[in-house]
C-alpha cells in the first residue's frame, strides 16, 4: 500500500468473536480497530478513518441499523463501505440491513475466508488506488504504479506526504475529511502531529495543482476540513 494499510472498524459485542475477527483481518495484512458498541464505533469514527466497518445489527446502545444509518448521513463517512454481520435470516431482515444503508450483508454463522472475499471486494471499491488502479478528478490524475501525478496533461512533483494525502481525497471525491481523519489516513495513528500540519500541506498541494495551469480543486469546510471537489 502507498501510505497505511485499509483500517477496518469491527463493532461486535461478543468478544470471543471479536478477537477471531480482528485476528483473521490482521492476518490477511490489514489494520483493525474493535469497538464493543455503536456508542465507541462513533468515538471511533470521529477520531479515525477507517476504511471499511464491519458492523454487528445486535450491539449494546445503538443497535447496528441505526448506527449504519449515521454513518451513510454523514458526510465525513457517507462513502466508507459498512458490510452487516447478523443472525438474522429472514429475508425482511436482509432488505431492512440493506435499507439502512449497509453495502453488503452476511448471516451468521459463516466462513471466514467469504467474509475476508467480501470485505476484498468491498475494498476494491473504496481504496482502488491501493490496487493499482489509476485515478482521475477532472483534469488531475494520478498512477498509483508510477507514483506519479499529471494535471491537464503536466507532471505535478509532489513530496511522499502531499501525493498521500491527493490520494485519499479523490479514492472518494466529495468526502469531507476532519484534520484528525487526514492525520490517521496519512500520517498514521502512532505518530503525533498537530492538526495545523494538515493545513500546511494542503496548502502545499493546492499551490503544485496550480501551478500546473489547473484550478484548485480543493473545498474548505468552515469548523470541519477539507474535501476534493
Amino acid at each position: 500500500m502507498s501510505d497505511r494499510e485499509p483500517l477496518i472498524l469491527i463493532v461486535e459485542d461478543d468478544e470471543a468473536q471479536l478477537h477471531l475477527l480482528k485476528y483473521n483481518i490482521e492476518l490477511a495484512g490489514f489494520t483493525a480497530l474493535a469497538a464493543l458498541s455503536g456508542n465507541e464505533a462513533l468515538q471511533h469514527l470521529n477520531s479515525y478513518a477507517p476504511d471499511l466497518v464491519l458492523l454487528d445489527w445486535m450491539i449494546p446502545g445503538i443497535n447496528g441499523i441505526n448506527l449504519c444509518k449515521v454513518i451513510k448521513q454523514r458526510k465525513d463517512s457517507c462513502q466508507i463501505p459498512v458490510l452487516m454481520i447478523s443472525a438474522r435470516t429472514e429475508e425482511e431482515d436482509r432488505v431492512r440491513g440493506l435499507d439502512s444503508g449497509a453495502d453488503d450483508y452476511v448471516i451468521k454463522p459463516y466462513s471466514i475466508s467469504e467474509l475476508m472475499a467480501r470485505i476484498r471486494a468491498l475494498l476494491r471499491r473504496s481504496r482502488p488506488a491501493a490496487s493499482g488502479t489509476s485515478l482521475n478528478y477532472q483534469s488531475v490524475e494520478l498512477d498509483p504504479i508510477c507514483h506519479r501525478v499529471t494535471c491537464n496533461g503536466m507532471e505535478v512533483p509532489l513530496r511522499p506526504t502531499e501525493y498521500r494525502l491527493l490520494e485519499a481525497f479523490i479514492e472518494q471525491p466529495g468526502r469531507v475529511w476532519s484534520r484528525q481523519q487526514l492525520l490517521d489516513r496519512v500520517w498514521g495513528r502512532n505518530i503525533f502531529v498537530e492538526d495545523r500540519t494538515v493545513d500546511v500541506h494542503i496548502g502545499r498541494l493546492r499551490k503544485a495543482l496550480r501551478s500546473a495551469n489547473g484550478e484548485d480543486p480543493f473545498r474548505t469546510v468552515r469548523g470541519v476540513g477539507y474535501a476534493l471537489g
